[in-house]
């Protein structure tokens, strides 16, 4: 009998979350709580400092805007999913809620892996050809690069998410996760997914694969030119204006390739654990991540550090 026939359409979804480790629930709500405050306080600052101080007007810092506005999208798409999810004891979420927060997620995580090409290509520019620096990277240029990332992380979540939801779910409506990951609901289709895993493979060679080689590509040029500065205190200064990037490049991929690179256990004693791992690995990508990145610009660059010193000042003087 087929399986669509056996059951009713799905109205809703139940979270599994931290459900089997109740013990955890409490502490990580405190944790996620926590991290979602400095994530909100963090890259709003920089959102701030970087529309409100004319000295920050550049490209690099106006895709470090995007970058930390796109921060606090991500994660108040589903953080505030996860950290009810402690508190309620029936973990539910509504069909079309389950779509709307699948959507935000991935459009978000499309737009940033684009966003990081795009500010690749800045530090390449502003390193590898700083005398075209100038004309290349104009406001006519840099604004729509960072236009483009977003429509193309949107446009690729819209086609995702309604491929997805527009599957049958028929019977199983528990989904073992935190939020409505799309390879989680995937599972629970009564149906053949085959062009919905076909469009995700080719989805991530577009918005992984490419901009993970070029942003490759644009620091071997990078390196090299500033291994080629005959001075010390040159190579210094070069290498410190890409720092930061590279350091956010490599915690933003490297969590990805550790989520969902590592092998899988076939041990169906391991299975809870691995499944815990799993759902732990996405909270750093989900969470971690973007209350770093704020930290890393912030420690590594004077400019963003006198911004908000100004920031701060200019506050106390006007009470």
């Amino acid at each position: 009998m087929d399986k669509s026939n056996q059951t009713s359409p799905v109205l809703g979804f139940i979270l599994l979350g931290l459900s089997a480790h109740p013990k955890l629930e409490k502490t990580f709500f405190v944790l996620i709580l926590l991290m979602y405050l400095l994530i909100l306080l963090g890259n709003g600052v920089l959102v701030l400092v970087t529309v409100s101080d004319s000295r920050l007007h550049t490209p690099m810092y106006f895709f470090l805007g995007n970058l930390s506005f796109l921060d606090i999208c991500y994660t108040t798409s589903s953080v505030p999913l996860i950290l009810d999810s402690f508190l309620t004891s029936r973990k539910t979420v509504s069909f079309s809620g389950c779509a709307m927060q699948m959507f935000l997620s991935f459009a978000m995580g499309a737009t940033e892996c684009v966003l990081l090409g795009m500010m690749a290509f800045d530090r390449y520019m502003a390193i590898c050809n700083p005398l075209r620096y100038p004309v290349v990277m104009s406001k006519a240029a840099y604004v729509p690069m960072a236009a483009g990332s977003w429509a193309a992380g949107l446009a690729n979540s819209v086609v995702q998410t309604s491929q997805a939801m527009s599957l049958p779910f028929c019977g199983d409506n528990i989904i073992n996760h935190f939020n409505c990951e799309i390879l989680a609901v995937l599972k629970l289709a009564c149906a053949d997914i085959s062009i919905n895993v076909i469009s995700m493979v080719v989805a991530n060679v577009i918005f992984l694969g490419v901009p993970v080689l070029f942003i490759f590509v644009s620091y071997v040029f990078i390196i090299a030119t500033i291994l080629r500065i005959p001075s010390v205190e040159g190579r210094r200064k070069a290498f410190s204006t890409c720092s930061a990037h590279l350091t956010v490049v490599v915690v933003f991929y490297g969590t990805i390739l550790f989520m969902y690179g590592k092998p899988k256990s076939k041990d169906p004693l391991g299975r809870d654990k691995q499944d815990l791992a799993d759902k732990l690995t996405s909270l750093f990508y989900g969470v971690v991540t973007p209350m770093l990145n704020p930290i890393i610009y912030s420690l590594r660059n004077k400019d963003v550090k006198t911004a908000v010193r100004n920031l701060v000042c200019q506050k106390h003087l006007t009470e």
